[in-house]
């Protein structure tokens, strides 16, 4: 029941979204060849759009294909404005180590990032990025889920003395 009732009106939006940008190239898959593509062929992927059940089984073994669910940061995104839009880690909130300050904080500051450039600070929103990249690039700290000995303050801190010096 959960799926045999969504799934039908989820094709049929996704087809009259489709039909509604004739110049936007779409494709669509089910989850499991997806996940498969996912692993295999990454770089075909700009943005995908699913249900919250197969976003989530997605938004968790995207970024474990690029090294670390710490990662990536996610945006349930409302273009009209009429509703707030949403920006978050995909990890959530990790209860499993809360307050134990080894959680990576990338997926938590790039999500701010987008939110920034969803509300027209694009500039600020760019100096976060380019701060992640760079810290990622020069071999800045790492927390543990990316082969680091770091804490969640110690990268926190190296980001935003990047973004200071920038």
């Amino acid at each position: 029941m959960a799926i045999s009732i969504p799934m039908p009106y989820w094709d049929e939006r996704f087809a009259a979204m489709s039909a509604s940008y004739p110049d936007i190239r779409t494709d669509q898959y089910h989850v499991d060849i997806l996940c498969a593509h996912f692993v295999q062929h990454p770089d075909w992927f700009d943005v995908v759009v699913g249900s919250n059940l197969f976003g989530d089984i997605l938004s968790d073994l995207g970024p474990a294909v690029a090294g670390s669910i710490g990662i990536a940061a996610s945006a349930n995104i409302n273009p009209e404005g009429v509703f707030p839009s949403m920006f978050e880690p995909v990890h959530g909130s990790a209860p499993d180590i809360a307050g134990r300050y080894i959680c990576n904080p990338i997926g938590q500051v790039w999500s701010a990032a987008m939110m920034l450039d969803h509300l027209g600070e694009r500039e600020a929103g760019a100096a976060i990025v380019t701060a992640i990249e760079t810290l990622l690039r020069d071999g800045g700290p790492r927390t543990r889920d990316m082969g680091g000995q770091a804490g969640t303050e110690e990268v926190g801190r190296a980001l935003a003395g990047i973004i200071a010096a920038g």
